[in-house]
C-alpha cells in the first residue's frame, strides 16, 4: 500500500507531502491549483514518460518520491531485491528524478536503477484511471482484457493454455513454409555438400597429417645437408680415423684424475664426473650415427610426399586452412546433408505436428470462448448492478463475444461491451451509445466488479465523474466508497457528492507572491471539510446553504462508512 507521496518543484507544486492510509482519499481544489499533478507523479512514480515541461519553472529539477510498506506483497518485495534495492521495516522508496534538460533517472529501495526496471516494479502496485483510460475502454483489446480479468485463475489458465499451442503452430507453420519454400536451394546445398565430401572422402586425410609430412618433405629435401653434419658430429664425438675427439678427451682428462684420487677426495669427485660424462658422450654419438644412418635421401619418398601435400592443400583451399578444420567441416556437412537428404521426410512431420497442433489449438480456442461467453453473461449482470447503483436503473450492460473470424494471440473472439442505456433501447457499441457521463460510471461499475479478481492494491482516479451530477454523483462516491473497502483508492474530483464519502480529504491550495504560484497538500479535519464541500458546492465557503448541503452530504456519507 502507498504511504506517502513526496513531491518536489513539480508543476505547480514547490514541496508537498502527502500521506495516505487504507480506504478512500479524495483530492480537491480549485481549477489549476494542480489537483492533476498528483496523478503525473504517481505516473512518474509508476515509470512514465518524464516531461521536462513539468518542472517547476526555476528549478533544476523535478523530484517525486513515494513510500511503499510491502506487506503481504511478497512479490513486490522480491522484485525490489532484484533490481538491486532494499527493504527497510517493511517499506519500500520508490524515486524518480526528471531534470529541466529532460534526463530522467529512477530510483527502487536506494538503487539506481533503469526507468523500465521501476516501471517493471511499481505497475503491479497501482492502477490509474484518468478520462484518457474512458477511450481506451472503446478500443478492443481493452474490453477483451477486462472481460478476461474478471473470468479469474480459471480463464487466464485456458488462455495460457491456448497461447502456448498458438504459438508452437505458428512456429511449425513457419518452419514448413520455409522447408517447402527452399526445397531447391536445399537440394543445391545438398549436391555442393555431396560432391565437397566426395572430394574429402576420396584424399581420406588423417588428423595432422599435413604438418607431419611438411616436417617430412623438410627432411627429405635437405637430407644430404643433414646426413653431413650428423656424420661430423659423430666424427668430434668419436672419431673413427683417429683425430681427436670428445670422447677421447674426455677419457684422458679421467685418466688423469684418477691418478690422484688417492691423494684428495675433491679430485676423486672430479674423476667420477667425468666418468658419468664419458658413458653421456658414448651414448650420444651413438644417437648421432644412427640418426645419421636413418637420413632417407629416397627422391621416390620425396616425389610421394610432394604429391600427397599437394592434394592436401587442394582441400585446405576451399574447406579448412588445416586438415584438421577440413576433417570437422566434413563432420559437420555430414550432419547436414543427413537433414537435407531428409526434407521431404521433414515435411511429412512437420504437416503431421500441424495437423495435431491445430485440432489442439481449435479445441483451446473453443474451451476459451465458452468460459468467455459465460463469464460475459455474469459481467453484464454484475456491471448492469452497479449501473443501478450509479443511479441508471434503466441501463442494460451486455458483453457480446462473437467470432472474430480468425486465430490471434489471443484466441479467436472479439469481444464488446454493449449498453442499453434506456429502457426499450437496443444495446448498442460502447463507442456508439454512451455519453461521457455514462462512460464514466460504466468504467467505475467495471472496476467495482473487477475489483475481487484484480491483484492491484491501489486504484487511482483521475475526475473519471466528469459529466456526471446530482444524484448519479452521490452513487458515485458511494461505490468508490465501496470499492475502497477492499482497496486503496485515491480519487481527483470535483464533486462534493463524490468528497463527502472520503476517509481522507485533502485539498490542493494555491497561494501567489505576485509572480509565482505554489500549492501544497492539507489534510483537512471535519470543520474544514465542511467549509471545502460548501465551496465546491456553491463557489462559497461561508454560505450557510451551502454549508448545511455540505453536513448533510457528509451525514450520508457517515452512515456507509459505519456500516463498512
Amino acid at each position: 500500500m502507498l504511504e506517502e507521496i513526496r513531491i518536489s518543484s513539480l508543476g505547480v507544486i514547490e514541496s508537498s507531502t502527502l500521506e495516505l492510509g487504507p480506504g478512500l482519499t479524495v483530492i480537491t481544489g480549485e481549477t489549476g491549483a494542480g489537483k492533476t499533478m498528483i496523478v503525473t507523479a504517481l505516473g512518474l512514480l509508476l515509470g512514465g514518460r518524464s516531461d521536462s515541461g513539468a518542472v517547476r519553472t526555476g528549478a533544476k529539477s523535478a523530484r517525486v518520491e513515494g513510500v511503499v510498506r510491502v506487506g503481504d506483497l511478497s512479490a513486490f518485495g522480491a522484485a525490489v531485491e532484484e533490481a538491486g534495492g532494499e527493504v527497510e521495516d517493511d517499506r519500500v522508496v520508490l524515486a524518480r528524478n526528471v531534470s529541466a534538460e529532460g534526463r530522467s533517472r529512477a530510483f527502487v529501495g536506494g538503487a539506481s536503477v533503469p526507468v523500465s526496471a521501476l516501471a517493471e516494479v511499481a505497475e503491479p502496485l497501482v492502477a490509474v484511471h484518468g478520462q484518457s483510460d474512458q477511450h481506451r475502454l472503446l478500443q478492443a483489446a481493452a474490453q477483451r482484457d477486462a472481460l478476461d480479468r474478471f473470468g479469474g485463475e480459471s480463464l487466464a489458465t485456458l488462455l495460457a493454455t491456448y497461447a502456448d499451442v498458438f504459438h508452437r503452430l505458428e512456429a511449425v507453420e513457419r518452419e514448413l513454409d520455409e522447408v517447402v519454400a527452399h526445397a531447391r536451394e536445399r537440394a543445391q546445398e545438398a549436391d555442393l555438400l555431396r560432391f565437397g565430401l566426395g572430394e574429402v572422402e576420396a584424399v581420406a586425410p588423417e588428423p595432422g597429417e599435413d604438418a607431419t609430412l611438411a616436417a617430412e618433405e623438410t627432411r627429405l629435401g635437405f637430407s644430404d645437408t643433414l646426413r653431413t653434419a650428423a656424420e661430423q658430429a659423430r666424427e668430434a664425438l668419436s672419431s673413427e680415423q683417429g683425430d681427436p675427439d670428445a670422447l677421447a678427451t674426455t677419457s684422458a682428462a679421467r685418466t688423469a684424475l684418477e691418478g690422484v684420487r688417492e691423494h684428495d677426495a675433491e679430485a676423486g669427485e672430479l674423476a667420477d664426473r667425468l666418468a658419468e660424462l664419458t658413458y653421456l658422450l658414448s651414448d650420444l654419438a651413438a644417437d648421432v650415427a644412427s640418426y645419421a644412418d636413418r637420413i632417407d635421401t629416397d627422391p621416390a619418398r620425396l616425389a610421394a610426399v610432394s604429391e600427397r601435400r599437394a592434394a592436401l592443400t587442394a582441400l585446405t583451399r576451399k574447406y579448412g586452412d588445416t586438415i584438421d578444420e577440413v576433417l570437422a567441416w566434413a563432420e559437420r556437412s555430414a550432419s547436414r546433408l543427413l537433414d537435407l537428404d531428409n526434407t521431404d521426410g521433414r515435411i511429412e512431420e512437420l504437416r503431421a505436428q500441424q495437423d495435431v497442433l491445430t485440432r489442439d489449438r481449435d479445441a483451446a480456442a473453443a474451451a476459451l470462448t465458452a468460459a468467455r461467453t459465460e463469464a460475459a453473461g455474469r459481467l453484464g449482470t454484475e456491471v448492469t448492478a452497479e449501473l443501478t447503483l450509479l443511479a441508471m436503473p434503466h441501463a442494460r450492460l451486455s458483453v457480446d463475444v462473437r467470432p472474430k473470424g480468425r486465430f490471434t494471440a489471443s484466441g479467436a473472439d472479439e469481444v464488446e461491451l454493449m449498453l442499453a442505456a434506456n429502457t426499450g433501447s437496443e444495446p448498442r457499441a460502447l463507442a456508439k451509445g454512451a455519453s461521457g457521463g455514462e462512460l464514466s460510471r460504466v468504467m467505475l461499475a467495471l472496476e467495482v466488479a473487477l475489483a475481487g479478481t484484480s491483484p492491484v492494491p491501489t486504484f487511482v482516479f483521475d475526475e473519471v465523474d466528469a459529466g456526471v451530477g446530482g444524484a448519479a454523483a452521490v452513487e458515485v462516491g458511494r461505490r468508490l466508497a465501496q470499492l475502497a473497502s477492499s482497496a486503496q483508492v485515491l480519487v481527483v474530483t470535483h464533486l462534493p457528492q463524490v468528497a463527502a464519502y472520503a476517509d481522507r480529504h485533502v485539498v490542493v491550495e494555491k497561494s501567489s507572491d505576485g509572480t509565482v504560484t505554489s500549492s501544497g497538500l492539507t489534510v483537512l479535519d471535519d470543520e474544514q471539510r465542511e467549509r471545502e464541500l460548501s465551496r465546491m458546492l456553491a463557489g462559497l465557503a461561508d454560505s450557510d446553504t451551502a454549508l448545511a448541503h455540505a453536513r448533510e452530504l457528509l451525514d450520508v456519507a457517515q452512515e456507509l462508512r459505519a456500516a463498512r
